[in-house]
């Protein structure tokens, strides 16, 4: 869905580790807060109310903005499928893996998915 604000979105933003037990955010502590940039028009994640509390309630949520960025339900900015293998995620983290990019928030993502399969 286009952003509430109906507005392209590009900056960094603060997300909150909300599940640190899957191989994309096994490097991550739960809660942590990270740093990824956005750069969307369209990505205002929206579900009915009983996949939201279905997603919640498994576990299934990722990360979560840390404020409101572009009117996601429940602030959600990745969720993981019922596996845990595939992650769906608006930021990103490939532009945050090294500290020329300014930041190295994003390099943990990748790191833990090489593990997996290493």
């Amino acid at each position: 869905m286009r952003n509430q604000g109906l507005d392209f979105v590009c900056r960094d933003v603060a997300l909150r580790v909300e599940n640190s037990q899957s191989v994309f955010t096994a490097r991550y502590e739960q809660r942590e807060l990270v740093h990824f940039p956005v750069a969307h028009h369209d990505g205002n994640y929206n579900a009915d109310p009983d996949t939201l509390s279905r997603l919640e309630g498994e576990g299934r949520i990722a990360f979560r903005y840390d404020e409101a960025v572009n009117g996601s339900a429940h602030d959600i900015a990745g969720i993981l499928n019922e596996s845990g293998n595939v992650l769906g995620l608006m930021p990103h983290p490939e532009r945050v893996i090294e500290s020329a990019h300014g930041s190295c928030d994003g390099r943990r993502l990748f790191e833990g998915l090489l593990e997996a399969v290493g």
